[in-house]
């Protein structure tokens, strides 16, 4: 008997979406809801985001496959905003988003007047970090609270302890951390004029930093210097994929994904990643422990060095002093789009050479090699190198290998 998987029910996996490529990659790689944002009211100005048409096209694919959309209407308003907010909101409830995530107040009370059909949750960016506010959101109408990152797993327990059981209790648990708590950041307005609370974030703790102070004598700050300065703001990754029996065990219904700033690839395979963690808590029938597969996934995508965040206590070591760059160990060599007498076809998308040896990641599976021995253009005429993006290559192989799956390749450092 599974202990763990018998007394609480596995939580919703619950991934980014930048645009209808990402959702769509999310949705095909495992997860059971996605979040994204219109064109205005969301945190992550830099994503593509969606327009009505794709909005409408996303929330249509996502429900023909059982999969919900979370909708992100969580900045801080201004007045010159406002008067465009209740349309916007009244799209949501006519094309059916199934929540719409918000931090403000006075957003909150729009939601519930304009779209009445959504479930309300609560943004991150609210700092939920005790059960006396989360009740207090619970009273206001929410369905949902996404609680402050800089939380332990014995304070998550807690919370859930001491709320009513139908207030549902989201986490992050991978992707980029904020240095400013739960990211209620000023340095980015004082520094370029872009307002993190709108979701213009410039990302000036990812900058570097030289560090002078005249008037403390004896007092010392722990950083790495060097002549190009230091990173002292620059906060370390994300990564809970060994620890997700401990979140679901304190009470976590939704385990969430940052990224939505991320690419087509990242979201495909740290979507696929997690998938593969949780269906194996639920299939095994002793301790658990994350699968070997599962963390090597997820260091082929781009990120920073790891860490637990707050969730194991305070943490150690949770930043990189030495630069603000992302490991990146793969890259994508192409994309599948179909098998057709015994040959892989696919779109190129970064050059590769005949004999390199591949990996292929296929939507809700472990990833398994490719090698490219023979490699043929679209019209079946053999080359030595796959030069040109965009171009169709095809590559033999024994079993047919799904649409939309990922050839990828050992990035030279």
């Amino acid at each position: 008997m599974n202990i763990l998987t018998d007394v609480l029910k596995l939580p919703e996996l619950l991934s980014p979406a930048g645009d209808l490529t990402r959702l769509k990659a999310a949705v095909d790689y495992g997860a059971d809801a996605v979040y994204l944002a219109g064109e205005e009211f969301g945190m992550r100005t830099a994503a593509t985001n969606f327009g009505e048409e794709d909005l409408k096209a996303g929330i249509e694919y996502a429900h023909s496959r059982g999969v919900k959309v979370h909708v992100t209407c969580n900045t801080i308003p201004h007045n010159a905003e406002m008067p465009r907010l209740p349309a916007f909101l009244e799209q949501l409830n006519d094309l059916k988003a199934d929540a719409i995530i918000a931090a403000d107040l006075g957003t909150m009370g729009l939601v519930k007047k304009y779209a009445p059909n959504c479930d309300l949750h609560i943004s991150v960016q609210s700092g939920i970090c005790n059960y006396e506010t989360a009740r207090a959101f619970y009273n206001l109408g929410a369905k949902r609270v996404v609680l402050a990152r800089e939380l332990s797993l014995d304070e998550i327990a807690e919370i859930r302890a001491k709320t009513p059981m139908d207030l549902e209790i989201e986490a992050f648990a991978h992707g980029a951390m904020c240095v400013s708590f739960s990211a209620r950041c000023l340095l980015s307005s004082y520094m370029t004029g872009r307002d993190a609370n709108r979701g213009d974030c410039a990302q000036s703790c990812r900058w570097s930093y030289s560090l002078m102070e005249e008037k403390r004598p004896g007092q010392y700050f722990d950083i790495t210097e060097t002549d190009k300065g230091t990173y002292i703001l620059n906060a370390n990754d994300m990564c809970m994929a060994e620890h997700l029996d401990k979140m679901i065990a304190a009470g976590v219904d939704s385990i969430k994904l940052e990224g939505r700033a991320k690419s087509h690839y990242y979201v495909a395979v740290v979507t696929n990643a997690y998938r593969g963690a949780l269906d194996s808590i639920k299939n095994t029938a002793s301790a658990w422990k994350c699968p070997a597969w599962v963390t090597e996934e997820l260091n082929k995508i781009s990120h920073r060095t790891y860490s637990t965040g707050f969730y194991l206590g305070q943490p150690v070591n949770s930043q990189t002093y030495e630069n603000a760059g992302y490991v990146r160990d793969y890259s994508v060599a192409a994309i599948v789009d179909g098998y057709g007498d015994g040959k892989i076809i696919a779109t190129l998308k970064n050059k590769f050479l005949r004999g390199q040896r591949l990996d292929c990641l296929e939507p809700k599976s472990s990833p398994f090699p490719v090698c490219a021995d023979e490699l043929f253009d679209g019209d079946d005429n053999p080359i030595e190198s796959a030069p040109r993006p965009m171009m169709t290559v095809k590559i033999p192989f024994p079993r047919p290998v799904k649409s939309g799956a990922l050839l990828r390749m050992e990035s030279v450092n």
